[in-house]
């Protein structure tokens, strides 16, 4: 299923929980799984959500890279193409490699934030570490591990691939929502009916969260205000 730019705005006018209320709807079977199991920091929470197309990658840094000099630049090349490519816009999704020692050395920081957004790239989610932050490219957006101080020796091990990022399991040109609460895939198939599931579901808390605020609100109120947006539909 084709997006437009519009279709990908509405899904961004959403915030994250909201997203994963609305694929209970139009997705159940995806109710408990499709995000980060685990939470993920997030420097820059006033950040707007986001929403891309994921553009994967596994790496790690605790040991030196094995390649030679011009494997390596190859493979880097071969990374930014991707990040570049259609369907745009991208977020790139790292998975770090290093077991126990994930997080070890930081991908990313000014420069790589400041690369990836040239490119058209809207953020990065990754359970490695990131560093720089004051430095950061402005608007990037980053849900990570860790904050660490050093690369160590970070490398590229592979793209274009299946990855997993604290239980998100994340696929080249998956649909990816994310801000400062997470990270959740959007199925392709459902995605345009995501937006109006959103607005449905906000129409029926505004019930409950009017009444909530209300003066004398009581119990029998509450029950009298769930049952008032049962009826919405």
């Amino acid at each position: 299923m084709t997006l437009t730019a519009a279709d990908l705005k509405k899904l961004a006018a959403y915030d994250t929980p909201t997203i994963c209320n609305a694929l209970e709807i139009v997705a159940p079977e995806r109710r408990a799984h499709g995000f980060n199991r685990k939470p993920l920091i997030c420097p820059f929470p006033k950040l707007k959500p986001i929403v891309g197309y994921a553009r994967t990658a596994t790496i790690r840094s605790r040991e030196p890279n094995g390649a030679s000099k011009a494997a390596q630049r190859a493979l880097r090349g071969e990374y930014y193409q991707m990040i570049a490519a259609d369907p745009a816009p991208s977020i790139a999704v790292l998975q770090d490699i290093d077991g126990p020692d994930a997080g070890f050395g930081a991908f990313w920081g000014e420069v790589q934030s400041t690369i990836h957004k040239g490119l058209g790239c809207l953020g990065v989610v990754t359970d490695g570490c990131i560093r720089d932050i004051d430095m950061w490219a402005p608007g990037f957006q980053a849900l990570a591990g860790s904050i660490m101080p050093s690369h160590a020796h970070v490398h590229l091990v592979g793209i274009n691939l299946e990855v997993s990022i604290n239980g998100m399991i994340v696929r080249p040109n998956d649909l990816l929502h994310a801000d400062y609460h997470g990270a959740v895939v959007i199925p392709h198939e459902v995605a345009k009916k995501v937006p109006a599931a959103c607005e449905l579901l906000t129409r029926k808390e505004s019930v409950i969260l009017k009444a909530a605020k209300s003066k004398g609100f009581t119990a029998a109120k509450l029950m009298k205000a769930i049952a008032e947006a049962d009826e919405i539909h």
